[in-house]
């Protein structure tokens, strides 16, 4: 009997990271799930545990802290301790402020999830992986990932960031067996754009207005293809968008 597959994935409580675990537990796997809004992770576990025959593991902790990061993973009891997959979602950006005019702690906020966060969660979870020589992480960065747009600045610099390691990964993991992916969406209609105006629901929805952006699930299909591969095959970095637009500043609106 074929083990049953263990797949992490940080930031499940909203947006593509519940999406993608729904997605996936239709194939009867081991999920983790983490996030730092114990009811939404907890709705998440019960659609999960309703809806199809895979086991869950909710961990509520923020990626920024890593002494909360170090034990919400000691804690894994043995039967999800082997995580073949790791899926780096946890992320968010907030405002759209001139680097003159940007606020601190927002920047702060992005920086320590975005990209130390990611660091954190790798670094605690990638030692077995290498110990077993098998293992595969998907990055979750952005269009900003190559790409700058105004107000974008520090968001854009993390996304940087998450290419930047995402490459850095593949080499280090690359004696070890262990694929690294990066997923790169373009605007995608989540609760993205809510979190980054504060919770300005007008604000975040005039984003989308004129033409058909990304799904969740759309994200969830390429996560799907990706895992689907077969051992020899790597899909190292995938960019996607909305037919409606070009690059981070144009889209083709109505």
């Amino acid at each position: 009997m074929n083990k049953m597959k263990t797949i992490m994935i940080t930031g499940a409580s909203g947006g593509f990271g519940e999406v993608i675990a729904k997605n996936l537990s239709k194939q009867n796997l081991k999920l983790i799930i983490t996030g730092r809004n114990a009811a939404n992770l907890k709705a998440v576990e019960r659609e999960i545990l309703n809806n199809s025959k895979s086991e869950v593991l909710p961990l509520v902790f923020d990626v920024r802290d890593f002494n909360a990061c170090k034990a919400a993973i000691d804690s894994i009891p043995d039967n999800f301790k082997d995580i073949d997959v790791l899926i780096n979602n946890a992320g968010l950006a907030l405002e759209l402020n001139t680097i003159d005019k940007g606020d601190i702690n927002d920047w702060e906020q992005m920086i320590d999830t975005n990209v130390k966060g990611l660091l954190y969660v790798t670094r605690l979870v990638s030692p077995r992986m290498v110990e077993r020589k098998s293992g595969h992480i998907i990055n979750i960065g952005s269009i900003s990932s190559y790409e700058v747009y105004k107000g974008g600045n520090v968001y854009c610099a993390t996304k940087h960031a998450v290419l930047a390691l995402s490459q850095a990964m593949r080499m280090d993991f690359l004696a070890h067996n262990i694929k690294v992916s990066l997923i790169a969406p373009g605007a995608a209609e989540t609760n993205f754009s809510v979190v980054r105006f504060h919770g300005d629901k007008e604000r975040a929805d005039k984003v989308y207005e004129g033409y058909d952006p990304l799904t969740a699930q759309d994200i969830a299909d390429v996560v799907d293809f990706v895992l689907s591969r077969p051992a020899y095959v790597c899909l190292n970095e995938i960019i996607l968008s909305c037919t409606a637009q070009y690059n981070g500043i144009i889209e083709k609106r109505n």
